[in-house]
């Protein structure tokens, strides 16, 4: 990708976001995680999303509750008035549903199609001073999704894991070999209850999570 890209995605933030701290919290380097503040996801995850690396969360139903989540992280980010880069790979995102104070940290790259939003996604892994940053394919469609190579998800691999940046894919079905961690949502709402507050559906939120840090001590086990 073009050094001079580059720049100009550090020029539109700091335009956007002038003076502003760009990571997540003020914790020692050697901090691995940041927690989301949703104590059924961070506890099981080992204390939060893991820095320089991937997270998919996997939603495969439009009722399951992956926008309130989403919304969530975002609003957790903006209450620590950090900014999160969003690439919508479906140009799905619903503003009317988050508050302004979250929308001004948000750096939104509204996608017409998958390979524009991988695109998006390969140029801001480059710039190691985003802390956050979110890429939503759930709503693109599956025969643009079947085009995305497997090699893909390495490389942006290599890229994400020489910086302290949580990356957060969110897909239909399992995606991303190399994430570190995997949240599944289970949970089937009805379009009454998504109406509910954001605080009482994260607290009936069903998922199943998984690690590679489990898998590779289940792994160690085994051999030994």
């Amino acid at each position: 990708m073009p050094a001079a890209r580059v720049i100009q995605l550090r020029e539109l933030l700091s335009e956007k976001f002038p003076a502003l701290r760009t990571r997540l919290d003020d914790a020692p380097p050697t901090a691995k995680y940041w927690p989301t503040g949703i104590l059924h996801l961070d506890d099981p995850l080992g204390g939060g999303l893991p820095k320089g690396a991937f997270t998919e969360i996997i939603s495969d139903q439009q009722t399951s509750g992956s926008a309130t989540l989403l919304r969530a992280i975002l609003h957790r980010v903006a209450s620590e008035k950090q900014i999160v880069a969003l690439v919508d790979g479906g140009d799905s995102l619903d503003v009317t549903q988050i508050d302004e104070a979250a929308l001004v940290r948000l750096l939104w790259v509204r996608c017409r199609a998958g390979e524009e939003a991988l695109k998006a996604t390969d140029l801001l892994l480059r710039d190691s001073n985003l802390s956050l940053l979110m890429l939503d394919l759930i709503n693109v469609p599956e025969a643009q999704l079947r085009r995305i190579s497997p090699t893909t998800w390495y490389r942006f691999q290599r890229l994400v894991e020489e910086t302290a940046t949580v990356c957060v894919v969110l897909t239909p079905r399992p995606m991303i070999s190399p994430a570190e961690a995997r949240i599944t949502i289970q949970s089937r709402f009805s379009l009454s209850a998504l109406a509910s507050p954001t605080d009482s559906l994260l607290q009936t939120l069903k998922v199943e999570i998984s690690t590679a840090r489990q898998s590779r001590d289940v792994a160690q086990q085994n051999f030994a």
